[in-house]
């Protein structure tokens, strides 16, 4: 059945995806997995239950379809079953009208055909509309038939000759007198022959028939094909007038219904529709803060009438909250900050990137091999083969944070500051979204390696990255825009690993700044697990809390990752915010996945009085208006999979450039050979890299030791039992000593923090190292210490005077 493509091409005879279902006045609308196949609809819970439990099947060939509104429709088959259905969307709603109808009439022709009789006459009358092609087809049809009949025709002469030579022969086996002998023998001889006549004709109708099958295969191919390629173009116009058609009903309505000057008619004209068709979006909402495991703090529900028809409310909120005149609002910004839209395409690339890699190799190794000993120990005590990485380093990874820059270029046009936290709120969830899949660790950074992200002409930011500091492994980060945004970070990793799973607590804030307003926001990041690190396929959660605060005016978002849970009915990857102003009135909530989009929807008017929440506490009511998007995931590139999953930009973090510092991660050579395929080679290179590094670290901490004062000296036996007692209860002491003892075992305790025997700086070791492009101060805003950027790398670029730089590699 081809019907499900014509609303979207896919392969296959289905069509599937996400409706809303009216179940019944307490839980109304709630999201179900429909799938529409052979002239059955059938609907599951969530994707995982298509295998073992399906929830109801409607047949379409006596079902009647209707259109309620914009976006609800009707399936009914006679009293018996009625499905009350509702899309996300009138485009959506179109295409699944298109593809059931489509679907109900090949169901009730091929219900026709199966009631005939079945004579020969019933293929041409199916094939009226068809003309030429059709009566040609229905000929070559009756000649296969034909064959088909000739090798039935073959197969019984076959069996007769074959059942009349088998007598035969059990005749001659009981011939006793030499007279019989030729008599039988001379029939045996003939029914051998009829039998092999018989069987050369079967072969020959065989051959007749596969070469004819073969000859017609290839044409009904291309017709096929031809056939497909009209209905997408068909497809694709009427979903272009799907589309005008609902322009064009909005703007006439918000012509006669509200003055030019109103931004959203949209939004308005829902107003007046009724309760169930105007609130599906938000009974959505309903079941998405009420049917999660973890407790929500807040419900959503849609706001009064009154909000959609009166333009001087909307006016007055906007006003209320500070937007002048010219002031673009975050209703007329609400389109999805997708790199595909025009906004970001008005920059054409100067280079082209290169868009594929090396795929990965297939090289099996056993993990619990590796970490069976392992349990209780922090990552950086753990050897790992680069078999376990990708070939990016954790900087790389640091600047794949830009993937969705145009939401800070957005934000930096807003002028005001509630719609801009909107803006950074989305941009800290995009980050979350290249990592669903990236089950691969990156390289751990050599001290004193840098990363540069130029994309000056492209995009309108540079970016650079360095290891600013060995134990405990950190980062710094530091992008600014032309278009009036900087972004700085210092993020170092913690790490456990807890046998099944292995969680990552990213420690440090990171800072955003807009020179237009002076808005500074500052969030930390949520913690990172990976699971199934023993037994089955491994995958990436993001759970946690994270606060962006804007420290000129106070406004806050909350946001919250809802850990994944076996036995939720929520969506999977969820994220739910509130924008507060300094006072604590809820302007703005922020909906949808980590991994896929985030909507806004603007508070009209708030609530206590919902459901009871955690400890009994009342959950807030936000009276909203509809849902927009704020944010969408670009699409990975074809053959991801093969590519550790990486996404466009990341891609192109790794390609070699010209001019680059001698210490940037394009250089590290274990990661290059890595990237290339020469696993074995990259794990030498990786080990001469870290023995390297391990030297450096040794020659460092003589000279600063050297220079210590003698007072100092003198003091460092006393320091160094003290902190050996301080450590007595560690579980980590008798690894701690014998690597301060034994210094050449470190080879064996490696990978990310690339030597544990840092821990000999507790015994007293000063470690002088400084970084290159970072000085560490006080943050003025968070008061934590961090590294910022000093200036002075993109000048010694435009040189090509790198003769301050170390040599790591």
């Amino acid at each position: 059945m081809s019907e499900p493509k014509a609303p979207i091409p896919a392969p296959g005879d289905t069509y599937k995806g996400w409706l809303f279902k009216w179940t019944n006045y307490i839980k109304g609308y709630q999201r179900r997995w429909f799938v529409l196949s052979n002239g059955l609809l059938s609907y599951y819970r969530t994707q995982a239950e298509m295998g073992h439990t399906c929830r109801g099947t409607i047949n379409l060939a006596t079902a009647n379809i209707a259109v309620e509104d914009s976006c609800n429709f009707v399936i009914s088959n006679g009293g018996t079953q009625t499905y009350h259905l509702k899309a996300s969307s009138e485009v959506e709603r179109q295409r699944w009208i298109t593809a059931l109808e489509l679907a109900k009439a090949k169901a009730f022709r091929m219900q026709a055909e199966s009631d005939d009789s079945g004579d020969e006459s019933s293929p041409p009358a199916a094939g009226q509309g068809g003309g030429s092609r059709n009566s040609e087809v229905q000929s070559t049809l009756r000649t296969l038939g034909s064959k088909v009949e000739d090798l039935s025709t073959c197969n019984d002469l076959i069996a007769k000759h074959g059942s009349a030579l088998q007598r035969s022969l059990s005749e001659l086996e009981g011939v006793r007198l030499e007279g019989q002998t030729s008599e039988k023998i001379r029939q045996v001889t003939e029914r051998a022959t009829l039998f092999r006549i018989t069987s050369n004709a079967m072969i020959n109708a065989c051959r007749d028939f596969l070469s004819l099958a073969q000859a017609h295969s290839k044409r009904w191919q291309k017709a096929l094909q031809a056939e497909r390629e009209q209905r997408v173009r068909l497809e694709e116009t009427l979903e272009q007038l799907a589309k005008q058609h609902n322009h064009l009903e909005r703007a006439f309505r918000g012509a006669t219904v509200l003055p030019p000057s109103q931004s959203n008619p949209a939004i308005d004209n829902k107003g007046s529709a009724p309760v169930k068709g105007d609130a599906s979006d938000e009974d959505d909402e309903n079941e998405f803060f009420d049917a999660c495991e973890d407790v929500q703090e807040f419900i959503t529900v849609p706001a009064d009438p009154k909000y959609h028809r009166s333009g001087s409310n909307v006016s007055g909120i906007s006003s209320e909250m500070g937007m002048d005149d010219g002031t673009t609002s975050l209703d007329e910004q609400s389109v999805a900050s997708n790199p595909e839209s025009p906004q970001s395409q008005e920059v054409v690339p100067m280079r082209k990137r290169r868009a594929r890699i090396p795929d990965k190799p297939n090289y099996s190794l056993n993990l619990w091999s590796i970490m069976k000993n392992c349990i209780g120990k922090e990552l950086s005590k753990i050897p790992m083969p680069v078999n376990f990485n990708e070939p990016l380093s954790m900087l790389q990874r640091l600047s794949e944070d830009l993937e969705y820059y145009e939401l800070l270029d957005r934000a930096a046009k807003c002028n005001n500051s509630l719609e801009q936290m909107c803006y950074v709120a989305a941009f800290t969830v995009s980050s979350y979204s290249t990592t669903v899949h990236r089950t691969g660790k990156p390289f751990n950074p050599l001290l004193g390696e840098t990363f540069e992200l130029d994309r000056a002409q492209e995009c309108g930011y540079r970016s650079l990255c360095e290891q600013v500091s060995h134990h405990p492994p950190a980062a710094a980060h530091h992008a600014i825009s032309e278009r009036g945004w900087t972004l700085r970070q210092e993020i170092a990793l913690a790490s456990k690993f807890r046998g099944k799973y292995l969680s990552i607590m990213p420690m440090g804030s990171i800072h955003c700044i807009f020179e237009k307003s002076d808005n500074h926001y500052s969030w930390k990041k949520v913690t990172t697990t990976v699971h199934n690190i023993i037994v089955g396929k491994l995958w990436i959660d993001q759970s946690g809390e994270i606060d962006v605060v804007n420290h000129r005016t106070g406004d806050r978002c909350h946001l919250k990752f809802a850990p994944y849970s076996y036995f939720s009915r929520d969506v999977a990857r969820k994220v739910t915010g509130v924008v507060t102003d300094k006072d604590g009135k809820a302007h703005f909530v922020l909906s949808g996945t980590w991994d896929e989009k985030m909507e806004y929807s603007r508070v009209m008017q708030s609530s206590r009085g919902g459901e009871n929440g955690a400890e009994g506490r009342q959950k807030t009511v936000y009276q909203t208006l509809k849902a927009k998007e704020l944010w969408k995931k670009t699409p990975l590139p074809d053959g991801a999979e093969n590519m550790y999953y990486f996404s466009t930009l990341a891609l192109t973090l790794n390609e070699p450039e010209e001019g680059v510092a001698p210490t940037d991660s394009r250089r590290r050579p274990d990661q290059r050979l890595m990237e290339q395929g020469r696993w074995e080679e990259a794990n030498a290179e990786k080990q001469r890299l870290e023995e390297k590094q391990r030297t450096v670290r040794r020659e460092r901490e003589r000279e600063a030791n050297c220079s210590a004062s003698p007072s100092e000296e003198a003091k460092e036996p006393a320091d160094g039992a003290l902190i050996e007692d301080s450590i007595s209860d560690s579980p980590l002491k008798t690894e701690e000593v014998e690597i301060a003892s034994e210094p050449s075992e470190t080879t064996y305790k490696t990978d990310m923090d690339e030597t544990s025997s840092d821990l000999s700086l507790s015994s007293g070791h000063q470690d002088n190292y400084k970084a290159m492009w970072f000085e560490r101060r006080v943050d003025p805003a968070t008061g934590e210490p961090t590294h910022i950027y000093t200036g002075g790398y993109w000048e010694a670029k435009e040189q090509g005077s790198w003769d301050s730089c170390p040599d790591i590699f």
